[in-house]
């Protein structure tokens, strides 16, 4: 367990000002020095576990296998229509973020990126109908050389800062690091209609550990 580099300076920032804290009711009120230590242990250990960047290896690197690329909850399994590349009808797999996962973004399948944008946007609930184009969020569209598949991350009413570290035209690895949000969202993935989808409504899933479906 490795914690993410996204995490550093907030941790770091963060044990600075409880030590601060700490020493300061040391001289003005010790008294009170035991209850603190003990919430502000708690508090680190907290945003601690929420920036742990667990090692995953893909034990099967296929690209027929669309892997999670994000931990927590799948929340939406429709078709839709999506209008911002593809124009036409996909099969939609959201997966909820909640702040107590692990909340790096991994990319599902090796490819090309030919398509990325990012959107500044509102910060309603992840589960709110119209975050997935209200809220700020990402969009990356990867080609294995026969299918495309996009994937959305969304911000949410904690999430205040979405990391994507892809640019168009990167070749990208399936099962590496495409991205972070930062305090609970959602990833939506967008696929073509011929894909079997190999999760059910409200299972919990693992990035590159679940395969959400096959191409």
């Amino acid at each position: 367990m490795t914690i993410h580099k996204e995490g550093h300076s907030i941790l770091l920032t963060l044990a600075l000002f409880l030590a601060v804290v700490n020493l300061s009711l040391r001289w003005v009120a010790p008294e009170v020095m035991t209850p603190v230590m003990v919430v502000s242990a708690i508090l680190f250990f907290m945003v601690l576990q929420f920036f742990r960047n667990p090692r995953r290896v893909i034990k099967v690197a296929d690209d027929r296998l669309v892997y999670a690329p994000a931990d927590g909850k799948v929340v939406v399994i429709e078709e839709t229509h999506e209008p911002e590349y593809f124009g036409d009808k996909r099969k939609q797999v959201s997966i909820f973020m909640s702040p107590t996962n692990v909340h790096v973004n991994r990319n599902p399948i090796s490819g090309t990126v030919n398509y990325f944008r990012y959107h500044p946007g509102k910060y309603l609930v992840a589960w709110h109908p119209k975050s997935s184009t209200e809220n700020e969020r990402t969009t990356v569209v990867i080609d294995n050389g026969e299918d495309e598949i996009m994937l959305r991350q969304i911000a949410g009413a904690l999430a205040k800062r979405i990391v994507n570290y892809l640019n168009e035209g990167d070749r990208v690895q399936q099962g590496t690091d495409m991205g972070f949000i930062k305090f609970g969202s959602r990833v939506d993935l967008f696929l073509p209609l011929d894909a079997k989808i190999e999760v059910e409504l409200g299972q919990k899933v693992k990035g590159n550990k679940t395969v959400i479906a096959r191409l």
